[in-house]
């Protein structure tokens, strides 16, 4: 809000006319010290022109919404992914949370520490709702690079396995997804877990990178440049996309 404000030259108080409230009140929106309404949400989306894209009333809703994911996540989930048009992605330990089953999902975050039954529930409800990205009609071009090792990583049970195999190649059917298998020996990719998101015209691109603690978003053109460098560096050292499918499928039959 904040940013969006300067950037229109408004001041605090001239916002605060618009939304028919005080100075205050807007510095403590933008402190975030202040509990929006939805009324307040809806304005500031027609102030800046932001109706369609429904910037703020989506961020109220995420406010109240209880999504089952960490807080540093949900401004990709909620405000990045659904608008990208290309994402790609790189992980050397598991499917991406774009690609994983249910069950494979389930079994993934029953592993986190002190984790409650209804806490793996909502995660899992919110990595599906996240999947939805590909209902939309246009949607991202999804361009996963994994880890050959995580195909034989037992997650769950060899059902399991199986199920989360056969999703990858049914995924890699729909002509906005492609899966490439990267040879074991590549150790560019050894950092760990990241996406980039190609936003549309006259949006900034960003990342996301991911560790034990926590991930993090980025905007920042040398960020991206670095990430985007050692994004080609492992699909060098990927197997061609017929290829890949090929030992998935073989790798599934060894599942038994």
């Amino acid at each position: 809000m904040r940013r969006l404000r300067r950037e229109a030259r408004w001041s605090q108080a001239a916002v605060g006319a618009r939304l028919g409230c005080t100075q205050t009140q807007v510095s403590r929106l933008e402190l975030a010290s202040r509990t929006p309404s939805q009324s307040d949400a809806e304005r500031l989306d027609q102030m800046f022109g932001l109706t369609k894209k429904q910037h703020f009333t989506l961020l109220y809703k995420r406010i109240f919404s209880h999504t089952g994911g960490p807080s540093w996540f949900l401004g990709w989930v909620d405000e990045i992914e659904p608008a990208a048009k290309v994402i790609r992605s790189w992980d050397p330990l598991l499917i991406p949370g774009l690609l994983q089953t249910e069950e494979y999902a389930r079994c993934v975050f029953a592993q986190s520490p002190r984790i409650t039954e209804e806490e793996v529930e909502a995660r899992v409800r919110a990595r599906l709702r996240r999947q939805r990205i590909f209902d939309r009609s246009d949607p991202p071009y999804l361009l996963v690079l994994i880890d050959e090792g995580v195909l034989r990583r037992r997650v769950g049970g060899p059902e399991v396995m199986r199920d989360q195999l056969d999703r990858l190649l049914a995924a890699a059917k729909l002509p906005n997804v492609c899966i490439q298998v990267v040879d074991p020996g590549c150790l560019a990719g050894m950092p760990g877990t990241f996406m980039i998101a190609e936003m549309p015209e006259g949006e900034p691109d960003a990342s996301y990178t991911d560790s034990a603690a926590e991930g993090r978003i980025s905007t920042n053109r040398d960020i991206l440049a670095s990430l985007s460098n050692r994004y080609e560096a492992i699909r060098r050292w990927a197997y061609p996309e017929h290829v890949s499918l090929r030992m998935i499928q073989e790798v599934r039959e060894e599942w038994t």
